[in-house]
């Protein structure tokens, strides 16, 4: 008898990891940015996700401290490639996970706020070394937005490339 329970309980285990990958396969990827700001380096990173990831992805961004604006080098660093961020806004962690009513997001890429980003839950998580470009030089920002929009499309081909569970 209790095999039998400990088998139900694996397979029940099995149908809801597949029933999630199937659900997660059948929607665009949930991503989240943080950096500490919400002005610069996520905002940009967001972009990046969205022009890379297109329909495939929903992407966000947000702050552990937000300066309540989009820092104006960001701004034109995005136009430089044909991106429009002024209509982003500068969010706290609080706002976006307020807004995701308690969707998981399948990625959370923190830049730069280390232990003062607050938990999120996720699928998985990483840590991008960046470093803060706010007092940078415009090329040196460049070079910041260019390794940013680098590391989004090398998160999202990986994750895409990720095999399914059949």
């Amino acid at each position: 008898m209790p095999h039998k329970m400990s088998a139900s309980l694996v397979s029940r285990q099995r149908d809801d990891y597949i029933a999630d990958t199937m659900a997660a396969s059948s929607r665009p990827l949930r991503l989240l940015f943080v950096c500490v700001e919400n002005s610069n380096r996520s905002q940009m990173a967001e972009a990046f996700a969205r022009i890379h990831g297109g329909d495939r992805v929903e992407a966000h961004s947000a702050g552990s401290r937000p300066s309540g604006q989009v820092n104006p080098k960001a701004i034109e660093a995005m136009r430089e490639l044909g991106y429009d961020l002024t209509s982003h806004e500068s969010k706290s962690v609080e706002q976006v996970l307020a807004e995701s009513r308690g969707q998981q997001f399948d990625a959370v890429v923190t830049m730069g706020c280390g232990d003062s980003c607050p938990h999120v839950p996720t699928r998985g998580r990483q840590e991008w070394q960046i470093p803060k470009p706010r007092d940078m030089s415009p090329e040196q920002f460049r070079q910041v937005r260019d390794l940013i929009g680098c590391k989004v499309t090398e998160l999202i081909d990986g994750i895409l490339s990720e095999p399914k569970a059949t």
